[in-house]
């Protein structure tokens, strides 16, 4: 596709792709928290709570290129 491999479409896809739904994710806590008044605390606790997993996905990311994996 346009002289690019899989492989290529594929990691711009996974880096790119992905990268912009977790922005999206982290806007739709942060609108769930100011619409429910949530407070400080309250607002902590969801974005700790439901970013957890994306947190691990990143460290994940991060560890591999680390490592060279």
């Amino acid at each position: 596709m346009f002289g690019f491999t899989e492989e290529q479409v594929a990691e711009f896809g996974i880096t790119v792709g992905l990268t912009l739904f977790i922005g999206y994710m982290l806007f739709i806590i942060w609108d769930l928290a100011r619409r429910s008044k949530a407070g400080r605390l309250g607002t902590f606790v969801l974005f700790f709570v439901l970013a957890f997993g994306m947190i691990g996905f990143i460290a994940k990311a991060v560890l591999a290129w680390l490592l060279d994996l």
